[in-house]
């Protein structure tokens, strides 16, 4: 045979053994042992809200969760519409949510139930203190119970190994060690039988110490019913010398009737005197019906406890959006993730004091509460006056109401991040009502030392709807990546919805906003 032919036939032999394992793969694949989960990189769901709440924040008042949203590994999903049949996931009973404060556990919430206001879902519970860390385990020191010097108090004498048996003798005498007893030590001793018989000999032998003149003893006083000697000379038997006349003793009640008559029936019919308990007599008893067994179909029933039917307990709700409702961070994840802070230390207090200060210029300027500054000629005429005056002091700066100046660090080693927030109060000037106005600044320090504007947002209580007020909530990391997002309310004047910022290389932007046509958006963004 060629080489030739000999080529071509290995070459159709690895043809056929491909075609056979072509043939033979699908057979294997309907194998229910090769079957594999597709879904393992389904990631946890992880679900951020809001809690509200008015009155003290141990106990409060009334309570609320709003849902924010919902993390399901590739996107942000509105919770209060997510998988919702009818109430929405993030609201399901028994839903359990841990509040944070600037990315630290503060507090447990728990669902309940939930329910609809003003057209929302929200969800009401109870608040739980956070479980308690386990404390370690108390070392108990062992007790050497071989230890001949040991000083615990026992009832009984100790053995050893060594020992020849736990006959008498050992019982008596010293310690096998060849130690003398230890004379602190307290033991039980038998006490001797005074009421035994003298001629048994039992009680001799049981102790040969004398008795505690001191332990208190029953004896048997004489039967003054009975006229027999031989209880007379039992009792001068059991005891040689005269009775105690105030020593307490038990006595035998005696029958007035029994004694008169000289039966023996005296202690079964008992003294006329002591309470008796009669059998009632056939003729007094009366029949009566069980309640169970009545068959009256109208007859009313009380079931004891509450009716499987009943949910659970309504819980007091918050209607509305009081002055004092406070707001605070809820996170709801199955896995338990390190806890990141997002506090911000400044290098030095005098840093912090001058960026506050000069983001509350900024502010002031965006509400126009700072005077106008004076033009170029007036200043160079002021100067080039012959007759100079002491220059006034400047007036003092104007009130920011409900001022907050919050700073984040959103990730490790990304700077400050700062959010300030506040209004000014309505005032009537010249005969016209100015509204009340608000801001928000979103700044980071730039290379320079000054700050570095983000986002303003400017609006007033009559253009709410329009542009919405943002207000503050807290830093989260809603995405489960270690990097924290500016929670706001975008509130309306009849309405509002929630939007998260990630602040990222110098520019603030929008990642999410909840019922986005709920209200207006807000300017700039």
């Amino acid at each position: 045979m060629s080489s030739r032919c000999a080529g071509r036939l290995w070459i159709t032999a690895a043809v056929l053994v491909v075609a056979g394992v072509l043939v033979a793969s699908p057979s294997r694949a309907q194998y229910p042992g090769q079957i594999t989960n597709a879904n393992k990189d389904v990631p946890d769901l992880r679900a951020v809200g809001v809690l509200e709440w008015t009155g003290d924040a141990d106990h409060p008042k009334a309570s609320r969760l709003v849902p924010i949203c919902v993390y399901d590994g590739k996107v942000l999903q509105d919770a209060g519409l997510y998988l919702a049949r009818p109430e929405p996931l993030a609201l399901e009973g028994e839903v359990e949510y841990q509040l944070q404060l600037d990315g630290k556990p503060v507090g447990l919430f728990q669902i309940e139930n939930s329910g609809r206001e003003q057209g929302s879902w929200v969800g009401y519970g109870k608040l739980r203190p956070l479980p308690k860390p386990k404390s370690a385990p108390v070392q108990v020191a062992k007790i050497d119970e071989d230890d001949a010097q040991s000083d615990t108090p026992v009832l009984h004498r100790k053995h050893h190994a060594g020992d020849s048996g736990g006959g008498s003798g050992s019982d008596s005498g010293s310690g096998s060690n060849g130690s003398p007893p230890d004379p602190d030590r307290p033991t039980l001793h038998k006490g001797g039988d005074s009421t035994s018989d003298s001629s048994s000999g039992s009680s001799t032998t049981g102790s040969s110490q004398p008795s505690d003149p001191d332990r208190p003893t029953l004896h048997k006083s004489p039967d003054a019913s009975s006229g027999g000697s031989g209880d007379s000379g039992n009792s001068s038997s059991d005891s040689g010398s005269a009775p105690d006349p105030d020593r307490p003793t038990l006595h035998r009640s005696s029958d007035s009737a029994s004694s008169s008559d000289g039966s023996s029936g005296g202690a079964s019919a008992g003294s006329s005197g002591s309470p008796k308990l009669k059998k009632k007599k056939d003729e007094d008893e009366a029949y009566v019906s069980d309640v169970a067994d009545a068959t009256d179909p109208d007859r009313p029933h009380l079931d004891r406890g509450k009716s499987a039917g009943v949910g659970p307990a309504v819980l007091p709700s918050l209607m509305g959006l009081p002055p004092e409702m406070q707001q605070e961070v809820a996170v709801s994840d199955v896995k338990n993730r390190p806890v990141h802070p997002w506090d911000y230390s400044w290098a030095s207090p005098g840093d912090e004091a001058k960026m506050k200060s000069d983001m509350e210029d900024l502010a002031r300027t965006a509400l126009g509460l700072n005077p106008p500054a004076a033009s170029a000629a007036a200043a160079k005429r002021t100067t080039t006056t012959a007759h100079k005056t002491a220059k006034p002091a400047p007036p003092p700066p104007a009130p920011l109401l409900d001022e907050q100046f919050r700073v984040f660090e959103l990730s490790y080693g990304s700077g400050a991040t700062m959010v300030l927030t506040a209004h000014t109060d309505g005032s009537e000037n010249s005969g016209k009502t100015s509204p009340k106005k608000f801001v928000t600044l979103i700044g980071q320090p730039d290379l320079y030392g000054n700050v570095s504007v983000l986002v303003k947002n400017v609006t007033d209580a009559s253009h709410l709807d329009d542009t919405p007020h943002m207000r503050l909530v807290d830093a989260v990391d809603a995405m489960a990546d270690n990097r924290g997002e500016l929670l706001f309310e975008l509130r309306g004047q009849t309405q509002r919805q929630s939007a998260l910022y990630r602040v990222l290389r110098g520019s603030a932007t929008r990642i999410f906003l909840s019922g986005a046509d709920a209200v207006g958006t807000p300017a700039g963004n």
